[in-house]
């Protein structure tokens, strides 16, 4: 059924199928808890594939690639279709699915999600979005309440308190526009990284914010120090990176779509805000157990945006049982069945994680099955192997290549 579904609604390919796909697809199943359920297994999507819009060119941790949500919201929506994503993060399935003219409802418990989503859909025009940035004044007397010494150049980071300061105070007052969200997005994701594009000194790649003690150690192992970094040149050159792909239909679309579009932030197993089988296809990747810690990595982006890590700490699941983790994602389960059409589609990405010995997909199937969905299968998608791959703790390798392994479920 599975492999039937992958040859149907293909609006995006111009060539025979068996030409399109660089291997040919193998078939294998498994026996889960008295179901038989079928493994797809090829390169469905990647090197084949056209590069991922600028716009998603945004880190964040433990995220998947563009490609993986367009595959199934092509083959299982329609224009105006809701698409929907519990698990949020840095909006690749809500930006790609409203790119796709895809109405959105997204969730996730750290409001850092929303922060960068919210900012995508509104595209400003670039010689506003010059003029407003240009415009934020500058207090040279404004003192930070924590020792960010280790990260920036005294003077950049008057800047970046100064930025800080001026969103702010334009939400809490209620006169924050698109603009706004825009520099707010943008400078969340310039805060730290390993190149002279980022407000800070040599650190982590963006999607990992180091401790502070952490830092001083890079700086004494390199030998460096903060040098002043420009943080409007440094946020307006990777706005014109974000917007170089960006057509005028596709600006009114996202628009649209913001416009009709529902955010919350909230534990994905309540959100009674979402009617009963509203939702075509979720497409999401959870939490995997501990293996990444978000409230870490994120501390420095929810400091710039005013966020509490403790309170968001309290309710982000990050569980080291399996049990735990079963329990948690059989609640979200109750409440994707809920919310799900008749007919429509989950489709649920998982790896396997301490070295392959937990097969988080085969368990997605029998949660899925339990709470009512047919499963149609697991479709693994094969990747050229990266050196970066495994760097998280998760290790999706068979056979020398990158795994996604998504788990298809039908109402």
């Amino acid at each position: 059924m599975l492999t039937n579904i992958l040859l149907e609604n293909n609006s995006f390919l111009n060539t025979n199928q068996s030409n399109f796909y660089p291997k040919e697809t193998r078939e294998e199943s498994i026996l889960i808890n008295g179901h038989t359920i079928k493994k797809i297994i090829n390169e469905f999507w990647t090197s084949q594939q056209r590069q991922a819009h600028s716009l998603h060119e945004i880190s964040y941790r433990a995220c998947f690639k563009p490609q993986l949500p367009r595959f199934f919201i092509q083959r299982f929506t329609k224009e105006n279709d809701i698409v929907y994503d519990p698990f949020t993060g840095r909006g690749t399935t809500i930006i790609e699915a409203a790119l796709l003219n895809r109405n959105i409802i997204s969730n996730d418990i750290n409001p850092i999600s929303k922060i960068f989503c919210r900012g995508r859909l509104h595209i400003p025009h670039v010689f506003e979005l010059k003029e407003r940035l240009f415009s934020i004044p500058i207090y040279k007397n404004i003192l930070p309440d924590r020792d960010l010494s280790m990260f920036y150049h005294t003077e950049t980071m008057k800047e970046i308190l100064s930025l800080k300061h001026s969103i702010q105070e334009r939400i809490i007052n209620a006169k924050a526009d698109a603009l706004d969200f825009w520099i707010q997005m943008v400078a969340t994701n310039r805060l730290t990284g390993h190149s002279k594009g980022f407000f800070s000194v040599y650190t982590l790649p963006p999607n990992q914010a180091v401790s502070p003690k952490r830092q001083l150690k890079i700086n004494e192992q390199k030998n460096q120090i903060p040098e002043y970094r420009n943080t409007k040149e440094i946020i307006f050159k990777k706005s014109k990176q974000l917007l170089r792909d960006i057509t005028t239909p596709q600006i009114q679309i996202l628009k649209n779509k913001a416009e009709a579009s529902l955010f919350l932030t909230k534990d994905a197993s309540d959100t009674p805000e979402i009617p009963n089988e509203s939702i075509q296809l979720t497409v999401t990747s959870p939490p995997f157990l501990d293996v990444v810690q978000y409230t870490d990595d994120n501390w420095l982006r929810c400091w710039f945006n005013g966020i509490d890590t403790e309170e968001i700490a309290k309710h982000i699941t990050i569980t080291k049982k399996l049990s735990d983790w079963i329990i948690i994602m059989t609640k979200v389960f109750k409440e994707l069945y809920r919310i799900t059409k008749q007919e429509g589609y989950v489709a649920f990405e998982v790896g396997e994680v301490r070295n392959g010995t937990i097969k988080l997909d085969e368990h997605i199937v029998d949660i899925g099955i339990k709470a009512g969905f047919i499963c149609l299968g697991i479709l693994i998608n094969e990747q050229v192997f990266t050196k970066t791959s495994n760097i998280w703790g998760v290790d999706n390798n068979n056979k020398g290549t990158n795994s996604n392994r998504i788990v298809i479920l039908k109402k």
